[in-house]
């Protein structure tokens, strides 16, 4: 009897591919799970029973223009790989549409903890906790560190107008998910796109950068960074500004978002941003501007999230509650614009 197909992968025509791709390494009978968490790209885990890996594809149903490139993704998960930023080895990509319905890439199986909780932490203790906290912000600096030309990325992205060009592609993906009114929201936008800094030296951008994208091992080591579904040449600060707004608990106050930040132990924004400058030596004097960004793109996320969910598009549980999330997300991008916002530690 066949296994069953999860959603949005048909696992004949996977082991066909993979057959005539990477023959001999598939040696039995495919099954595969949806692996819970990811809310944009759908992450499976495969096996034969005998090894495993990981299959990405985009979501189901409505996909905004230019997200979900699965061709980006595995090109800078396979141009890291020999650096030291911990990414899986990937295994094959294919185009081809005919396959599972969609583009995807397929990678080696990793083994390590995305902690998604405060639960999670507090059962290792503030020591761990506050070591796994650094040992995030610390992998963010050598990803940041990392020459593109020298890893063949030179031309992933262009870091000229990169800031302008975020702006617009936001709003666009806002205008295409737009079902309901979100007061303050464009307001959010064009203060925005009046006061954009000037960048600093370009490098890798992760594009969404927190601790459930990455998985830490029994020593508290991050054995490798997840979901580069954003990723591009550009200002190195949105990765951190987006990782102090994913702590921000007043502001993404969701069930399906991690909580991890709140466990006792966990650095607070003060000695993230520290600890960054510190490893990095990037200037942070404009930080505020990039907080309020991370703000507004967030926003825009839960609402394609919600805009997706509406229409019967989504994968999995815990999407009834999502488009709520996005109204805190305005209010503290438009605080931190009006200087009447600030985060614990800051």
């Amino acid at each position: 009897m066949a296994a069953q197909n999860p959603p949005g992968l048909d696992l004949a025509h996977l082991r066909d591919r993979l057959d005539a791709e990477l023959p001999g390494l598939v040696s039995g009978p495919l099954r595969g799970e949806v692996i819970a968490g990811g809310r944009s790209n759908l992450t499976y885990l495969v096996t034969d029973d005998n090894d495993r890996w990981v299959v990405r594809r985009p979501p189901l149903g409505h996909v905004l223009p230019t997200a979900h490139d699965m061709s980006r993704e595995h090109r800078v998960i396979s141009a890291l790989h020999a650096t030291s930023v911990p990414v899986p080895r990937t295994l094959l990509f294919c185009p081809d549409e005919d396959v599972i319905g969609a583009p995807f890439y397929v990678m080696e199986y990793v083994t390590g903890t995305p902690y998604r909780s405060a639960d999670e932490l507090a059962a290792l203790g503030p020591e761990r906790t506050h070591a796994i906290g650094l040992a995030l912000v610390d992998t963010l600096a050598e990803l940041h560190a990392v020459d593109p030309a020298a890893v063949g990325l030179a031309d992933f992205g262009r870091p000229e107008g990169y800031l302008q060009r975020q702006l617009r592609r936001w709003k666009k993906q806002l205008d295409a998910s737009r079902s309901r009114e979100l007061p303050g929201i464009d307001t959010l936008h064009d203060r925005l796109a009046a006061a954009v800094p000037e960048s600093g030296p370009a490098a890798i951008v992760h594009g969404d950068y927190r601790l459930d994208n990455v998985l830490v091992d029994g020593r508290d080591r991050i054995t490798a960074v997840l979901d580069w579904e954003m990723s591009t040449l550009g200002d190195p600060l949105t990765d951190v500004a987006l990782l102090l707004a994913y702590a921000e608990r007043g502001a993404v106050d969701l069930d399906i978002v991690s909580s991890a930040a709140t466990a006792p132990g966990y650095p607070d924004a003060a000695e993230v941003v520290a600890r960054y400058a510190e490893r990095s030596g990037r200037d942070l004097r404009a930080l505020d501007w990039y907080l309020g960004f991370a703000f507004f793109k967030l926003a825009v996320i839960l609402e394609g999230i919600h805009f997706r969910f509406s229409q019967g598009k989504t994968v999995g549980e815990g999407f009834a509650d999502i488009g709520r999330g996005v109204w805190p997300l305005i209010d503290h991008g438009n605080a931190v614009l009006d200087g009447t916002h600030r985060q614990q530690g800051r």
